[in-house]
């Protein structure tokens, strides 16, 4: 199994917008085959949000990324929200309690 992670830098003052955008997304992900869950972390103060999957395999995920559902997801532009690019990391789990 593996995380991938991304960390959003939301301009201060668009956190509503962030949210708002997440609450909406367009759920393509969620039918990916090998795809586990997702959750969408906001900061308690201030701070970065972050989104994490868990995926069955690198593999499932890399089949994610190259699919048409990936590009129609991340299709919307949300101008201003960002106040720099994403950090996409990815992790191995090697130990778990996630059932």
């Amino acid at each position: 199994m593996i995380i991938v992670m991304n960390r959003f830098s939301v301009t201060p003052g668009r956190e509503a917008d962030f949210e708002a955008a997440f609450k909406d997304r367009a759920k393509l992900v969620d039918q990916q085959p090998g795809f586990l869950c997702q959750d969408v972390l906001k900061p308690v103060g201030q701070g970065v949000f972050l989104t994490m999957t868990r995926w069955a395999s690198m593999a499932a995920f890399e089949a994610w990324t190259q699919s048409d559902a990936f590009k129609q997801g991340h299709a919307r532009r949300h101008p201003g929200m960002f106040s720099g690019h994403p950090q996409l990391e990815i992790y191995e789990v090697f130990e778990s309690t996630w059932k």
